[in-house]
């Protein structure tokens, strides 16, 4: 029984591992890596996706995973700025999708320094992307975005 215990607690702690391991992403557009450029869609998707991303129950949502993070930190960190590569990139992640809806951004971080591409679709935008530097632990931000117009349909 022992054996079987500790055989499933190491595949659930593995399986969390590799399930962590994914990229932080504002969209499901979002490109994969930040060397990777994304395709602009239409108008029309543009507008439902900013929608969907400024709707109240999001934001709290997003709110709600911004105090979190905030929170563990504190308990299990006591404040301290440095955190993980993931944890990093994720709270960055949720504080850019709570203020530029309907980007497609991808973060990736490392030693504190975060990495941002993707495409934002209003130039008023590129500003927000210094939010980032708000987040404990952000030691600079690289800013990879493009400001892209949504395609017309013809």
């Amino acid at each position: 029984m022992k054996k079987l215990s500790l055989f499933l607690l190491s595949s659930i702690l593995l399986l969390g591992t590799v399930a962590c391991q994914d990229t932080a992403k504002t969209s499901a557009n979002a490109p994969d890596s930040t060397k990777e450029s994304t395709n602009v869609p239409d108008a029309k998707t543009v507008e439902a996706n900013k929608e969907d991303a400024q709707s109240q129950m999001r934001r709290n949502q997003l709110n709600a995973d911004i105090r979190a993070h905030e929170q563990r930190n504190d308990a299990f960190n006591k404040g301290a700025t440095k955190r993980t590569d993931a944890a990093l990139a994720t709270e960055v992640r949720d504080k850019l999708e709570a203020n530029i809806p309907g980007s497609q951004l991808l973060v990736d971080a490392k030693d504190g320094v975060v990495t941002i591409s993707g495409n934002i679709f209003h130039s008023a935008n590129m500003k927000k992307i210094e939010l980032a530097k708000q987040i404990k632990g952000v030691k600079s931000v690289v800013n990879n975005v493009k400001v892209v117009q949504p395609k017309t349909k013809s």
